[in-house]
């Protein structure tokens, strides 16, 4: 992760260990709910489900870009905590080809609709398998 000149590596490796869950959250988990007036009901992680340390993968190396210099910031850093959050995405895709792989082994082709976050339940449906067919 291109991050700067870090100031303390420790704090951005973490950093962007829990923006990655943070996104992780975002795309596969964190159902939002909302009335037929269109108030948001699921304000707050006490009201949905939130990445747990059982969602965190068991390899994750996280690596800081060498000699990245911003001669524009303060000691040279980057901001590394939004854009982090993006790359749970990448968590998302790689269900949707599995998704893709699993619809192509039971003879379905084409596109199909996948929306985030990509709750188990919808990526059942999404496989259509003769299970989710009944």
């Amino acid at each position: 992760m291109d991050v700067g000149r870090s100031i303390n590596p420790s704090i951005d490796i973490g950093q962007i260990e829990g923006a990655f869950l943070q996104g992780l959250g975002l795309y596969t988990l964190e159902q939002l709910s909302f009335s037929p007036g269109g108030v948001l009901y699921t304000r707050g992680p006490s009201q949905y489900k939130i990445p747990a340390v059982c969602d965190v993968p068991l390899s994750f190396n996280v690596y800081l870009l060498p000699d990245s210099h911003n001669p524009h910031a303060i000691y040279s850093s980057k901001g590394i905590g939004e854009p982090t959050v993006f790359l749970g995405s990448t968590v998302f895709y790689a269900i949707k080809d599995a998704v893709a792989a699993a619809r192509a082994e039971s003879g379905f082709a084409g596109p199909f609709p996948l929306n985030s976050p990509a709750t188990p339940e919808r990526v059942c449906l999404a496989c259509a398998t003769p299970f989710s067919q009944r």
